[in-house]
């Protein structure tokens, strides 16, 4: 037969009825699932440290996992109800772009299961000690490794205002 396009004429068989045209079937691209994909993907414990000191002095800890380098920080943290903006951010807060600033959180431990700091991140923490993080820009894990990361948040108000001291000591 040849070629047809959106303007080729099909000619009617001879007792005037279309004629039915077959095409291969073709058969799916597809790799059995055992040989692709792990027995488990690597997951990543994350702890999440509150700001504010309790009555005893402990600090308040909140946990989540998340399946390695699938997740941003700030979407596990909002995913798991975990308190990421202070009031200021919850108003103003940029959705996720990497340009208010409000979402600055803390590595306590481990740092090596993150992704390196974004440009964002270079440009808006550029003063900030390496530990300091934006959680909208910051990727979970590499989907090849696992492990527990210590994460502290820190209020925008706390940051700027003064009221975070050098006392504070996040480390359980």
């Amino acid at each position: 037969m040849a070629s047809m396009n959106l303007f080729t004429t099909i000619p009617l068989a001879a007792d005037g009825r279309i004629p039915t045209i077959y095409f291969p079937r073709r058969r799916p691209n597809s790799v059995p699932v055992a040989a692709t994909s792990p027995e488990s993907p690597p997951e990543i414990e994350l702890e999440f440290i509150g700001s504010k000191a309790e009555s005893d002095g402990s600090y308040p800890v909140e946990k989540a996992k998340a399946i390695s380098g699938e997740k941003l920080l700030r979407n596990i943290m909002l995913d798991n109800k975990i308190e990421l903006y202070a009031t200021y951010g919850k108003l103003m807060n940029c959705g996720g772009g990497g340009s208010c600033g409000t979402c600055i959180v803390e590595i306590i431990e481990g740092k090596d299961l993150l992704n390196e700091r974004t440009n964002t991140e270079v440009r808006y923490l550029k003063k900030k000690p390496e530990s300091w993080r934006l959680a909208c820009q910051t990727i979970v894990g590499n989907k090849e490794n696992s492990g527990k990361v210590s994460v502290a948040y820190l209020f925008l108000y706390e940051v700027y205002n003064g009221t975070l001291n050098d006392e504070d000591n996040y480390s359980m």
